[in-house]
């Protein structure tokens, strides 16, 4: 009972703001955001046994964001929950009672503006830059992703100048700097970005990337990524490139040396768009080699970039070290202003294959069909059915023999609204 009561001042705490920020200014906006999302899992992110019963679960996010703007200052308090529902630890045999757990800071910062280019913003805040291939949002996952860091914001003209840098620990301590080795202990970045055109754009990024080599030394081996990335978006074309080169040291302090590329256009042709890709991840060729030439993605997207079925989350460990290569194309139909309907095709392969992976390359198709329903300007209706046509190689690497047939179904309601403004 306790923690319900605690669940619920929380929630009463958040009741009284709104309440009391009513009859400021316009200097207040208070926006809500609501998310649920139906699942069935038939071998959605690992292969299930044939014979193997699919996996139905409903999810959702609630998320209020505050934000306090003066000429001088940006306060932004975004509180969120998160839930599968059913998950809840307090309940009874005809309800629930909630589940203080599932409530959470999504963000949480101060932006200081000591001139109309200069900012410097601090707290827990999210990192979206350039099509998020290093640093992004991750919003398909319901908790999203955030980070604690100070990020300073230059702006001159057509240039754009954003420093930022985080330094994490588990705790208060009076000694020592340990932390999980699996976790980013400092994570810092310097992006460029340049305005050519009102069609063109080009920016450079820079992360330098700590981890603790275990999880009781206070070393840090850091991996550097460099690199640029391109848009371009006219009446009749769209094209985006990324190309990155990482060097320095890997967690277990080993030399790096690898890279990726992708490149991506689509082609406007009225109602129909249709468009291709590839994207190249290079990967080891020996899994015992002095030099490691497996890219790491960082803190990028990856539902956004390596298929909706989400084989690809972690690429060290889901292609045994070989990297990734992904070759695609989609088709892109706007049926109405308000609905539109997608089709993509990935043809995946692993980029080099080592004593730890499969000989054949090929590791199979991947169909994604979705329609989007846009039934007002606060909300959205999306659904999606996606399979996978696996290879020998895919199977071996999954660890599932004689799976079910891959595919996965989702309808997802998204309502994104302003309550104050």
């Amino acid at each position: 009972m306790s923690n319900f009561f605690s669940a619920s001042k929380k929630w009463l705490f958040i009741a009284i703001m709104i309440f009391l920020f009513q009859n400021i200014t316009s200097q207040l906006s208070v926006d809500a955001h609501y998310r649920p999302r139906f699942e069935v899992r038939n071998g959605y992110r690992e292969l299930i046994p044939d014979g193997s019963t699919p996996s139905v679960i409903s999810s959702q996010r609630m998320r209020l964001s505050f934000v306090y703007e003066t000429e001088k200052l940006i306060l932004k308090f975004s509180p969120q929950d998160v839930r599968v529902w059913g998950d809840e630890n307090l309940s009874s045999s005809t309800g629930v009672y909630g589940n203080n757990a599932s409530l959470d800071l999504f963000e949480g910062y101060v932006e200081l503006k000591p001139s109309e280019k200069l900012s410097i913003s601090v707290g827990r805040q999210t990192l979206v830059y350039d099509n998020q291939r290093l640093l992004a949002e991750r919003n398909w996952n319901q908790n999203g992703l955030a980070y604690d860091a100070l990020v300073l914001k230059w702006k001159l003209n057509k240039w754009n100048l954003h420093a930022g840098t985080s330094w994490n620990s588990l705790k208060e301590t009076t000694s020592d700097n340990l932390y999980l080795s699996n976790r980013i202990k400092s994570l810092n970045f310097l992006w460029l970005g340049y305005q050519f055109s009102e069609n063109l754009d080009v920016s450079f990024l820079h992360i330098a990337s700590g981890i603790t080599e275990t999880d009781s030394t206070n070393a840090l081996n850091f991996r550097h990524t460099s690199g640029a990335y391109l848009n371009y978006n006219s009446s009749a074309l769209k094209a985006k490139s990324n190309a990155y080169f990482q060097y320095g040291s890997n967690r277990e302090g080993q030399k790096v040396s690898a890279f990726l590329f992708d490149a991506d256009v689509a082609f406007k042709t009225g109602r129909l768009s249709p468009g291709l890709g590839i994207s190249y991840l290079s990967g080891n060729d020996d899994a015992n080699g002095s030099t490691d030439n497996l890219f790491d993605v960082l803190y990028g997207a990856r539902h956004r970039f390596f298929g909706h079925m989400d084989y690809f989350r972690n690429i060290p460990s889901h292609t045994n070290g070989g990297g990734l290569t992904d070759i695609y194309g989609y088709l892109n139909l706007k049926i109405s202003p308000e609905i539109n309907l997608k089709n993509t095709g990935h043809f995946f392969s692993l980029s080099e294959t080592n004593q730890n992976t499969p000989t054949d390359k090929y590791l199979g198709y991947e169909n994604e069909l979705e329609i989007k329903y846009n039934f007002n300007k606060w909300g959205s209706l999306k659904s999606a059915w996606l399979f996978y046509l696996t290879t020998d190689a895919f199977e071996q690497l999954q660890g599932v023999s004689n799976p079910a047939f891959p595919q996965f179904l989702y309808v997802s309601l998204t309502v994104d609204t302003s309550i104050f403004e």
